[in-house]
């Protein structure tokens, strides 16, 4: 490969797929359905919780389990998984950085914890938000503990 086309296809690859910044009106708006959902949590309402997931057949939740696809079957997974309000227990969120991927798509890395009286859970995630119809929605999450 000659040395132009190197600095060429360099410049294309460094450019081209870089990191964008997230709007701040953006993260404003994904921050604060996050935060809404650790209140609907620490409320003990899955229900509301889930509002912040896209209602569809492509959502897909990944953790300890493998993958699960859609929308219904993660909120029935929540609400086996977390039972009652001794297993939920009090949920807290840590935002650690935010990616634009696309205009509509931003992806979130974060930290959880989550404080019980039967043993206390913490870990990291991964969320990709999807804008559709001018409202933000978690298409992917990708959610494990940590010792």
């Amino acid at each position: 490969m000659k040395f132009p086309m190197m600095i060429v296809l360099f410049f294309f690859f460094a450019f081209g797929f870089s990191q964008q910044a997230v709007k701040k009106t953006d993260s404003i708006a994904i921050v604060k359905i996050l935060y809404k959902q650790q209140d609907d949590w620490n409320k003990g309402d899955i229900d509301a919780f889930m509002e912040g997931y896209l209602k569809s057949k492509q959502l897909v939740f990944s953790g300890s389990s493998g993958p699960i696809y859609g929308w219904n079957a993660t909120r029935d997974r929540y609400k086996r998984t977390y039972s009652d309000q001794e297993k939920m227990g009090t949920l807290k969120f840590d935002v650690l950085h935010l990616l634009e991927l696309s205009d509509s798509v931003v992806q979130m890395q974060g930290k959880f914890y989550l404080k019980r009286t039967i043993d206390d859970l913490q870990g990291f995630f991964t969320l990709n938000w999807i804008r559709t119809k001018n409202q933000w929605y978690i298409i992917s999450d990708h959610t494990s503990a940590a010792n």
